[in-house]
């Protein structure tokens, strides 16, 4: 039941929950290695088999606990642990553009694991998107929709959004003009993520502006910044894997999944939710752009 979100453990305090979410990741980093190391085959094989592992034990124990926001920090704990497996799995070498995607990567996935973090309040908060779902799953059983449509898809999209990462981290090819420019979107998408974040935690954090739509900084220009910076960290991935292989071209399909998944979902979810809880939002959204910071639009 909605009503019963953690099980009880929501009374738990904030460090207490976070613990709880610390060894599910430990348990299912344990597994996602035991099957990557039984699965036979190419290094990409074994990885994903160790990442579906992985996170089908997150979601036992989002079910456990009945709260399916166990498992949002996957979305950025398990990219440096698979790229840190392909580094050791791959061929044997070093090179500076292995150092700079691993390191871009883990600071990618710190930060935006402290973001979780920091506005996580403990288990007995689900996000609003995932209560949507159980009131709108109609006769799904919640454990599906739980398993399909909010564990694993991300996690197959985030796996195929990883793939460029892999000639990246095992190519031989020297640094050229395009690492270059795959260090320049990169790091640039990482900073406009940590800005967005930071601009509209402080504009939240104001009583005196709550009900009202953030259109300050980088919210001005865009009304999801923070999606358009996560969109260019798959894309400067892409970059690496282009300078390190250009045959690979073809996993262009993980940007082109990332931008799928935020254009098709996430912004339209995340508009209709304001539009019922913000009374300025419809002329925000009608002058504003939703990812690309264009000129606004006269009102």
């Amino acid at each position: 039941m909605i009503d019963d979100i953690g099980h009880g453990l929501g009374r738990l305090s904030r460090p207490a929950a976070l613990a709880i979410v610390a060894v599910t990741y430990l348990a299912a980093a344990a597994a996602g290695l035991a099957v990557a190391a039984a699965t036979p085959g190419h290094a990409l094989a074994r990885t994903l088999a160790g990442d579906v592992a992985a996170t089908l034990v997150v979601f036992a124990a989002s079910m456990a606990v009945n709260n399916a926001s166990l498992y949002d920090p996957y979305w950025s704990v398990a990219p440096p642990v698979i790229v840190a497996a392909w580094l050791l799995l791959g061929p044997d070498g070093s090179g500076p553009r292995r150092a700079l995607v691993m390191a871009l990567v883990a600071i990618w996935a710190v930060r935006l694991t402290a973001n979780w973090a920091t506005g996580w309040s403990g288990l007995s908060h689900e996000d609003w998107r995932y209560r949507m779902l159980r009131d709108t799953r109609g006769r799904w059983p919640w454990w599906l929709v739980n398993l399909g449509g909010i564990q694993l898809m991300p996690t197959l999209i985030v796996y195929i959004g990883l793939l460029p990462a892999w000639p990246a981290v095992t190519g031989e090819r020297g640094l050229g003009v395009l690492d270059a420019l795959a260090v320049a979107v990169t790091a640039g998408a990482i900073a406009i993520e940590t800005v967005a974040d930071l601009q509209l935690r402080r504009f939240s954090a104001d009583p005196a502006h709550r009900g009202l739509v953030a259109d300050v900084g980088l919210w001005r220009r865009s009304r999801h910044p923070n999606y358009l910076g996560e969109i260019g960290f798959w894309c400067g991935l892409y970059l690496f894997g282009l300078a390190a292989a250009p045959s690979w071209w073809w996993t262009v399909v993980g940007p082109l999944a990332m931008v799928g998944l935020f254009t098709a979902v996430s912004v339209p979810m995340m508009d209709r939710r304001s539009l019922d809880r913000r009374p300025g939002y419809a002329e925000y959204l009608r002058t504003t752009p939703a990812l690309l910071p264009l000129p606004r639009r006269s009102t």
